[in-house]
């Protein structure tokens, strides 16, 4: 059982700013193994059904910090797509106060991010068994390791994570006005200095950009100021749209930087190559009619492997390095 995610009540900017629904998580090893079982028929519960709401009064801050980070929350979550470890959380919180200001029901079908509005609607597909379910997103965080989502128990028990505690998942949003499909995106990446989120639809499709749209890893400048999250610049419009549904045990790798210059790419690989990271190798892609040049690791099998593999890029000065598939 794992309940991953540290809620951010200590910190005074985020509750002024209208985080103070927002709790502190006690890490992994600090939740007793022997929690209270469930008493409800967690299986049984139906997917929520997404619908149009108004943007909730709290935890929809312009911008957040927690743990020197900052994150500044999404004006729409149209054309939000990410992969990436989920976590998920339970009885120690159960009927205690969300983020948005509604109690958590661990029973329901809920989950936590650190960027989307609250509330919004999310399939989130386990890429280790292709389970998959949609969530009402109405909490904030998980700001524990590498993890993009904090599901609910009844959420996590669908995905048959119960047992693991985290899973590799696919997170794509979900548009209840019946928007266009989401466009490829990954994880937030380091900005080069905070600035304020605009309500514009460019920058909201940018949020979760790829890599692979600009030079990123090695490449980034040592002027940029680690531990700030942010929005990055458009994506391609002619990026292609991601597949409708991801195959059960696709290779999965860990994308350590991307770039328009192949001699960035190999020396990014030479440095990372006996750092027993595992097999280093460089991607060439076609996109928007230019090649791009993305320096993966792997393929990994499980979490423990992700995880071992991203702490060791953080050591190594790559703090941008996310999931990706084959």
């Amino acid at each position: 059982m794992t309940r991953l995610c540290a809620r951010a009540t200590a910190f005074a900017l985020a509750l002024a700013l209208g985080l103070s629904a927002c709790r502190t998580r006690p890490p992994e090893s600090a939740v007793p193994a022997a929690a209270a079982p469930p008493t409800a028929p967690t299986a049984a519960v139906p997917e929520v059904i997404p619908r149009v709401e108004p943007r909730s009064r709290y935890g929809n801050p312009p911008f957040y910090d927690v743990f020197g980070k900052r994150y500044y929350v999404l004006s729409s979550s149209v054309g939000y797509w990410e992969r990436g470890v989920a976590s998920w959380y339970g009885p120690g919180f159960h009927k205690v106060r969300t983020s948005n200001g509604e109690a958590y029901d661990m029973y329901g079908m809920t989950a936590a991010h650190k960027t989307l509005p609250l509330p919004a609607y999310v399939r989130v597909t386990n890429l280790q068994n292709g389970r998959s379910v949609v969530v009402r997103v109405n909490d904030r965080g998980p700001f524990v390791g590498n993890r993009i989502i904090d599901l609910s128990y009844t959420a996590a028990l669908k995905l048959d994570m119960l047992r693991n505690g985290t899973a590799i998942v696919d997170v794509r949003s979900i548009d209840p006005a019946g928007a266009p499909a989401p466009v490829p995106a990954t994880a937030l990446a380091p900005a080069s200095a905070p600035a304020p989120m605009a309500a514009s639809a460019a920058r909201i499709a940018a949020a979760s950009q790829p890599a692979a749209a600009s030079e990123s890893g090695a490449a980034s400048s040592p002027a940029a100021s680690p531990g700030y999250t942010a929005a990055s610049p458009p994506a391609s419009s002619a990026a292609a749209a991601p597949p409708a549904t991801t195959p059960a045990g696709a290779p999965l790798f860990v994308q350590a930087g991307a770039f328009s210059d192949p001699a960035n790419a190999d020396r990014l690989v030479d440095r990372l190559r006996g750092g027993h990271l595992g097999s280093v190798f460089v991607r060439t892609d076609q996109i928007a009619g230019r090649k791009m040049y993305r320096v993966r690791i792997g393929p990994v099998p499980d979490v423990a492997e992700f995880d071992r593999v991203v702490a060791a890029l953080e050591r190594a000065g790559v703090k941008d390095a996310h999931l990706a598939l084959d």
